[in-house]
């Protein structure tokens, strides 16, 4: 949009801005004369002075700059012109200048001049940016006029490279010569622009400042500029490298990951990656794309590496770097009674809300106090640290022997750390809206900070601090970024570590401009500013600060993280090349050996020998590398590529060794990977030289499983070449032989053709391809010995346990009681019914089947459904139905007091029994009959209680609600009218024997405890007998005798008849006489409700304050 400027004030504010969508610029303005513009790079200068390539050579990487760009023939100005590029920052900055029309008020045209300023113009780079500020000037050719001034502000990147002014100044006032901007029909532009250093170009950081900066994770600033800081102290950053960490993990060594991260900061040429750090913390993706609080994460990593050291040799490093000590105390004002204690800190939150003082606000101060305004105001944040608050009132201090006491509490300082953290409380929690909220207030801070006056008293070297680091953050509450300006060595040259990227930057920049708030206008937001403060003692600078070298590094650290580069590259480089090789997963008979399922393996569960060969290597070159790798010539070595058949089954085919070998294996395959095969080798006693030839015409593959009723077992037998047309019983002295019979034992045979069908071979005189079901490589035969005792065996034949395993199923069983509880598995017919299925468990777990529950599993909650009564007639199969084919299957059951029958007949109640003392509470299962009453309920009950001695052996049943007393529910009532749900709860105990009958006069009222408001009950309720006409003190002794409360706890309840959720309080015990009519229940009008008044007690808040820090986020924690 375009804006107007202000005729008699060329000194304007910063305003919204807008880019320039035009047409194409001509490049050095065309016929206009811009071939003899005047253009400076850098300061205003003389061009015949200085070498114009030098100075960019020089200066291409500054931050600011100032350049102009003289337009001749203004007047005649058609088209948009650029100037030369100026180098800032690595990037080209243009002066962009045309006439632009613009439709005012009066919707009439007029001419302006456009005036921006274009940065990257000509990069076809889509990721850069650079934030900008610069005033855009319109030069006077008047001596003793200033120019006309335009500022802007901007994120410059490639949708938005231009930014400035669609009306700069109206074309006729440029062109009227009084005002003297223009002279022969010529004008000057000049820009003075200050650019951040660019994200998303190439920014050598180590080239420009010697340092570089660490890759955001997506809201990892926070944490990307804590670790810039605690590098830079220096010392640390030593105790860090000296940390054990040879034998640690180096996916979950927290220490050995920062040690990583440190090393990288001090040697790499590029920005530094933060995932295997924060992976070691235990931090899942998302919490890498949380933004935390700084002093928070500060905290828990310095606390994990406090921890880490101990029993090392840089055992007390943090302590001695952060740790200083502070003196709580407590102090009477009556008595003469003081209670104290000393506490470490690591780190100080200040209050910087109101701190904004003007100049005004110091004229009633010294000379030194003005000259010294900034640190004013950090002290004046520290008296309110050390703030003494007074303890009065309903707050008195508990002074043991003195009673409750009028007393001071405050802190103060016993001494300061070498490096003093000061967290600026930017966040504060707001009543009002009842969320955080930023103080975007200004609070100046100073450069040299003496704190000698905050010490209980002085100690060895003065509390002088020098500023070290600044971190910063930009936004709001809900986000916004970090970026924290560190001064490395102590010398006032400051860098700004802006994640990835690092700058060198003013003292100005790094200190100044993060004041927060803004003196001059008001109206202006500023949410930039300082969040954390780093100082470091003057005494202890140079130890803090001591140089770190690479001889300061231990040697197998260093050749550990050197390693791991290597390995890193190694893996970078077969990613990249991943596409150019498969894996060939390799079987040999030993992985058949004990297979007790279908086809040959198990796919899920067998141990393959792989190799990563390339897709155009050949199937010669495939069987030199495995011939070199089992040991084998390649004459003793075939391979069978595995093959899915459409009946479900997984078998060795053929390859032609004839036509093949010299074909690539991706074509082979038919493109699988992994690619899997069987290699078939000569046996080592064979002593043959070679395989017999495989005759792919005549011959067939054939495999052999031994099957023994008895153990209910398979044996793998070998693999045999036969010829297609050799009768059925030429196998059996082969089989003999292999399964260790006599030669003529009778064989049953069986063909192995598909999951669940096994069947007899018959016809034992036919040949093979008449026999056995469309005969093919890889079919497998299973035989066992024909014995006349057979049908005495659970699965007598072969094909019988081929169906039993069919059905067969892993189920895990989990104790419903227990959360969380991973179970046993065990392998299970779907064929078995309840009974058996429940003895199988029983004896698992050694108990009885009667005394087992089993619940079905309810998907949607991941957890327990209903349960399965003990009378089920359907299979194992049944209760599984609901499971997908691969998803694992999982039955809840519970172990029982009583047999499954009896409780089918029986309803479950739960309840909470309470002793007289009301102290000791447990939680009862109970199981009275399903038709029974509260009478029935409370006779099991007294099963499982223990009464108190000469008590009253009779038990009652309270309805519980949010912690008070609803009802007693009398002993006729049908349990299947009792229902708990929500709040409510059941409660049995003993009746106390003076509460077995209560005269006309008296009645049983609930008493509960509350804090502040009564809908915040709490505790044990109970109920009290009271007598009309008490006087309420005498009620008050038997309440305290009753709880066994001391004396000065009780002091502190207060006592109140609340009635419909009103509390009325009983301040004058003694005056105050019970009246039975206040407790009796008052239906309310037009109501069928009776609330029952009772007695609430309210207990004095124990609690802690609010704590005066807020933090936005979930804890951060670091798991490892």
């Amino acid at each position: 949009m375009n804006h107007m400027s202000d005729k008699n004030n060329h000194q304007c504010e910063p305003e919204e801005m807008d880019t320039r969508e035009d047409e194409p610029p001509i490049q050095n303005g065309g016929v206009n004369g811009a071939g003899d513009n005047k253009y400076v790079n850098g300061d205003i200068q003389d061009q015949n002075t200085i070498s114009q390539d030098e100075t960019m050579e020089e200066d291409e990487a500054r931050s600011e700059a100032t350049f102009r760009y003289t337009v001749h023939s203004f007047s005649k100005l058609k088209d948009t012109q650029l100037s030369l590029p100026t180098f800032v920052r690595n990037l080209p900055w243009k002066i962009m200048v045309m006439p632009r029309n613009n439709q005012g008020q009066d919707r009439q045209l007029t001419k302006s001049l456009g005036f921006f300023l274009q940065c990257n113009g000509e990069s076809e780079s889509s990721s850069w940016s650079c934030n900008a500020a610069a005033e855009l000037r319109l030069l006077s050719q008047k001596e003793g006029t200033e120019p006309f001034v335009r500022k802007i502000q901007h994120l410059f990147y490639s949708k938005e490279n231009d930014w400035g002014f669609s009306h700069f100044m109206a074309w006729n006032e440029v062109l009227d010569a009084e005002k003297g901007f223009i002279k022969d029909d010529s004008i000057t532009l000049e820009v003075h622009v200050v650019a951040d250093a660019p994200h998303g170009v190439s920014w050598d950081s180590k080239k420009h400042t010697g340092y570089v900066g660490l890759k955001n994770q997506g809201a990892t600033c926070y944490m990307n500029s804590l670790l810039q800081t605690l590098f830079f102290t220096n010392k640390l950053r030593k105790a860090v490298y000296l940390m054990p960490t040879e034998s640690d993990d180096s996916s979950k060594s927290v220490a050995l990951a920062l040690q990583r991260v440190f090393y990288e900061l001090q040697f790499s040429d590029k920005p530094v990656g933060t995932k295997k750090l924060t992976k070691s913390f235990g931090w899942e993706t998302l919490d890498s794309f949380m933004q935390h609080d700084v002093q928070e994460l500060s905290r828990v990593l310095l606390d994990n590496m406090e921890s880490k050291m101990k029993g090392t040799c840089v055992e007390g490093t943090i302590p001695g770097l952060f740790e200083g000590k502070m003196i709580s105390f407590i102090r009477c004002k009556v008595v003469d009674y003081t209670s104290s204690r000393t506490e470490p800190f690591y780190d100080i939150q200040l209050n910087i809300k109101g701190k904004k003082t003007s100049a005004l606000t110091f004229d009633r101060f010294s000379d030194k106090i003005q000259a010294n305004r900034v640190l004013f105001l950090v002290h004046e944040s520290f008296k309110d640290y050390v703030a003494v608050e007074t303890l009065d009132g309903d707050n008195k201090y508990d002074a043991g022997d003195y009673g409750l006491q009028e007393a001071e509490k405050g802190v103060i300082f016993a001494s300061f750390p070498p490096v003093l953290h000061l967290h600026l409380m930017r966040f504060q929690y707001d009543p009002m809206t009842d969320s955080n909220v930023k103080i975007n207030d200004r609070f100046e801070f100073p450069e040299k900070l003496n704190l000698d006056q905050f010490l209980q008293k002085n100690e060895a070297s003065p509390a002088q601090y020098t500023l070290h680091a600044v971190l910063v953050h930009s936004g709001d509450n809900h986000g916004g970024h970090y970026v924290v300006f560190i001064n490395p060595k102590g010398d006032g040259k400051w860098c700004k570590f802006d994640d990835d990227v690092v700058s060198r930057c003013t003292k100005q920049e790094a200190v100044d401009h993060n004041f927060g708030g803004h003196e001059d206008d008001i109206t202006v937001k500023h949410c930039t500013n300082a969040y954390m403060l780093v100082y470091i003692r003057d005494s202890a600078m140079a130890d803090v600060l001591i140089p770190v070298m690479e001889k300061d590094i231990p040697e197998q650290l260093i050749e550990r993280l050197h390693e791991e580069k290597r390995q890193e590259a190694l893996r970078r480089k077969e990613r990249n090349e991943a596409h150019l090789y498969m894996n060939v997963q390799i079987l040999t008979e030993d992985n058949f050996n004990g297979h007790q399922g279908n086809d040959l393996f198990d796919i899920e569960k067998v141990v393959y020998r792989s190799f990563k060969v390339k897709k155009a290597a050949t199937l010669r070159e495939l069987m030199e590398t495995l011939a070199e790798n089992f040991g084998y010539p390649i004459e003793q070595i075939r391979p069978w590529p595995f093959s899915f058949r459409t009946n479900q089954t997984c078998r060795p085919t053929l390859l032609d060794l004839e036509t093949d070998l010299n074909k690539q294996v991706s074509e082979l395959a038919d493109s699988s990977n992994p690619w899997t095969l069987f290699l078939e080798t000569v046996e080592p006693d064979s002593g043959l030289q070679s395989l017999p030839t495989f005759d792919r015409e005549c011959d067939v593959l054939l495999f052999f499983k031994l099957y023994d009723p008895k153990s209910k077992q398979i044996s793998y037998c070998g693999h045999q070449y036969m010829p297609i047309t050799a009768k059925v019983q030429d196998l059996t002295p082969v089989l003999n032989k292999r399964a260790g019979l006599p030669p003529d034992a009778d064989l049953m045979l069986f063909e192995e053709i598909k999951p669940n069908m096994v069947e007899r071979i018959e016809y034992l005189e036919m040949p093979l391809e008449k026999v056995l079901e469309e005969l093919m490589d890889g079919d497998i035969i299973v035989f066992q010995k024909e014995e006349p005792e057979l049908d005495s065996f659970e699965l007598p034949t072969c094909k019988d346990y081929f169906r039993d395993l069919f059905y067969r199923v892993e189920v895990t069983f989990s104790d419903k009681t227990l959360p969380n509880d991973s179970g046993f598995t065990m392998e299970l017919s779907q064929r078995m019914n309840y009974d058996q299925m429940a003895h199988a468990v029983a004896q698992r777990l050694g108990t009885d089947p009667y005394l087992l529950q089993f619940f079905r599993f309810q998907s949607y909650r991941d957890g327990p459904g209903n349960p399965v009564r003990c009378t089920f007639e359907g299979t194992l199969k049944d209760l599984l139905l609901n499971f997908k084919p691969r998803q694992p299957k999982k039955i809840y059951y519970q172990q029982l007091s009583i047999r499954i029958n009896e409780l089918e007949n029986k309803k479950q109640f739960k309840c909470t029994w309470v002793n007289s003392k009301l102290k000791e509470e447990k939680e009862l299962v109970l199981y009275p009959n399903k038709n029974g009453c509260v009478a029935d309920l409370l006779e099991e009950g007294k099963k499982q209680v223990e009464l108190a001695e000469n008590g009253s052996g009779k038990l009652r049943l309270l309805e519980v609600i949010s912690y008070k007393i609803f009802c007693v529910q009398r002993e006729d009532v049908q349990l299947e009218c009792l229902n708990s749900a929500g709040t409510k709860s059941y409660r049995i105990e003993e009746i106390p024997k003076d509460e077995l009958h209560t005269n006309e006069d008296e009645l049983l009222v609930p008493v509960a405890h509350f804090h502040k408001e009564v809908f915040t009950t709490f505790g044990v309720p109970f109920l009290f007998k009271i007598k009309n006409g008490e006087q309420f003190a005498r009620i008050k002794e038997r309440l305290q005798k009753k709880l066994e409360v001391p004396d000065k706890e009780f002091e502190k309840f207060k006592f109140a008849i609340i009635h419909m959720g009103r509390p009325q309080y009983i301040h004058e015990e003694n005056e105050y006489v019970i009246n039975k009519n206040d407790f009796l229940p008052h239906p309310p009008q037009g109501t069928n409700m009776q609330p029952r008044p009772w007695i609430g007690l309210e207990h004095v808040n124990k609690a802690p304050k609010r704590s005066r820090y807020n933090y936005l986020e979930k804890a951060i924690k670091i798991h490892n």
